[in-house]
């Protein structure tokens, strides 16, 4: 695999409006350059406009970060055309911004819980007074303030991953430091055949493909021991990707919780 399909696979992982669960993470029809083309999106900068008496400016800006108030919004866009060609879809990981490049790759931090969550800017907005981003409504319920409606954030552009998409939007060779650093499997992702016996554990997911399990795995060692087990099912091989042991339900449950906050959220509590 060449590293700019690796690195298209990885935006995929983080980014796909689908769940983990229900995502093959090793074809390249999933890529979100892909996805986004045939939603009839495109790459877009856009010129000046005027919204409320007010002049906006977008621009290439890859080192924006800002702090400010965040809102959501939901089933009056639903199916909708966003700014740069897509469908918007509430229940995805996506977000509008007034002047960031269509698309762009954020990083949400909800300043009054410390959740985080990495979105896809496809659209423009909000306009309302002091307020910086509107993200999905599932965006919403994930960063925790999905009924309050606002809440105060910081915003963060992924200059890597941001630069990474539009290249393949654009049909361009990916910069080459956008690559992704090491492809080096971590040691705790080396396939394991038989389950370890006793405990709790959070299975993030099972995956027809080596590559996809590993990505997970990787996005998961901050969260606790790591590892991939394999299994053949009727012939066919399966990956999953199990966090624990945990000695107790209640430690499998606050892993649980910081599994679906990383956007896992098929994960499930499993016990041998």
């Amino acid at each position: 695999m060449t590293r700019t399909k690796y690195l298209l696979l990885a935006i995929t992982a983080i980014l796909c409006g689908c769940t983990y669960g229900r995502t093959d993470l090793g074809a390249g029809k999933y890529t979100q350059a892909t996805a986004i083309t045939g939603q009839g999106g495109t790459y877009k900068v856009g010129s000046p406009y005027k919204i409320m008496g007010k002049w906006y400016y977008p621009k290439e800006d890859y080192n924006y970060s800002e702090v400010g108030m965040a809102s959501w919004y939901g089933a009056d866009f639903h199916a909708k055309t966003t700014a740069n060609g897509e469908k918007y879809d509430m229940n995805s990981l996506t977000a509008a911004h007034r002047t960031l490049p269509l698309p762009s790759i954020v990083k949400v931090t909800n300043l009054e819980n410390g959740r985080s969550l990495v979105l896809r800017v496809n659209d423009r907005g909000p306009y309302a007074k002091g307020r910086i981003i509107d993200v999905s409504k599932r965006a919403s319920q994930l960063l925790g303030f999905h009924t309050q409606g606002t809440t105060k954030v910081r915003v963060e552009i992924m200059a890597k991953e941001s630069k990474a998409l539009k290249a393949a939007l654009l049909g361009e060779e990916i910069p080459e430091e956008t690559y992704v650093a090491e492809q080096t499997p971590l040691p705790q992702s080396t396939p394991q055949q038989n389950y370890e016996n006793g405990g709790y554990f959070v299975q993030a997911g099972s995956y027809s493909r080596e590559s996809g399990a590993q990505d997970v795995a990787s996005r998961l060692t901050d969260v606790g021991n790591t590892k991939i087990y394999y299994v053949n099912i009727n012939g066919q091989n399966y990956y999953r990707v199990r966090v624990g042991p945990f000695s107790n339900e209640q430690e499998a449950k606050t892993a649980l919780a910081k599994v679906q906050y990383n956007g896992i959220y098929d994960a499930k509590i499993v016990s041998d």
